[in-house]
């Protein structure tokens, strides 16, 4: 701030959360305007359900008949994939989407792309708010080397953080913790660490995987984002 003469802004480090929904439904959807001169008209349904972890988004077309034309059915994805930037939670991005396009209808006139584009993005939300939707935190891989006589307060430590324990070994005469531990309870930890082992413990964290933040800590980032 001073050398560079711009005022800075230092908060708690940001968590990346996710979000992802629990459940499968199916959502309709029709889009229709109607403003004077030409309207605009979309209709899907849609499978919504959760999908493989690690997969991301992935999209099918089961249209038969041609009941949506299929010039409108890449509109009808990205507008799917689109809305994923924004879960319905609390805005964070989401996960591991299966979507079907499976039925839908047009208008030989008031239909096209954009139409489309949005019935699909209104359904998705839609859905995605009656498939239990779940805020997902990156858990760290996170290993302790500690002389024994500090393993149980360091073991403390790591459940008062909501870590789990997964296993424990010895190596150069001191003992080896692991654990998973949400990011969001390891900010400070190398402090706490040194005062809690005179300075006697080291650790390593890297990121390991995304799981469902339990509930009281979901209504604590819902309302934090949402004011």
């Amino acid at each position: 701030k001073r050398e560079f003469k711009v005022e800075a802004e230092v908060g708690a480090p940001q968590v990346s959360y996710r979000e992802t929904i629990r459940e499968t439904v199916n959502q309709e959807y029709k889009y229709a305007k109607q403003s004077g001169g030409r309207g605009a008209f979309g209709h899907v349904y849609l499978t919504i359900k959760p999908g493989e972890a690690g997969t991301g988004f992935v999209f099918h077309n089961e249209i038969k008949g041609g009941t949506v034309p299929k010039e409108y059915i890449p509109a009808v994805e990205k507008g799917c994939r689109e809305s994923m930037a924004n879960g319905v939670l609390a805005g964070y991005p989401m996960e591991d989407m299966d979507i079907t396009l499976y039925d839908g209808s047009y208008h030989d006139v008031d239909s096209n792309e954009m139409a489309f584009k949005l019935a699909a993005s209104m359904g998705f939300k839609e859905g995605c708010r009656k498939a239990k939707p779940a805020i997902l935190e990156p858990l760290m891989k996170v290993e302790v080397e500690v002389p024994e006589d500090y393993m149980g307060d360091v073991i403390g430590d790591l459940n008062r953080r909501r870590g789990q324990v997964n296993n424990m070994g010895d190596r150069a005469g001191n003992k080896i913790v692991d654990a998973y531990v949400p990011l969001a309870e390891m900010f400070g930890y190398s402090t706490d660490l040194r005062s809690a082992t005179q300075g006697r413990a080291t650790y390593s964290m890297e990121f390991h995987h995304y799981e469902e933040v339990p509930k009281n800590v979901s209504e604590e980032i819902i309302k934090k984002r949402n004011g």
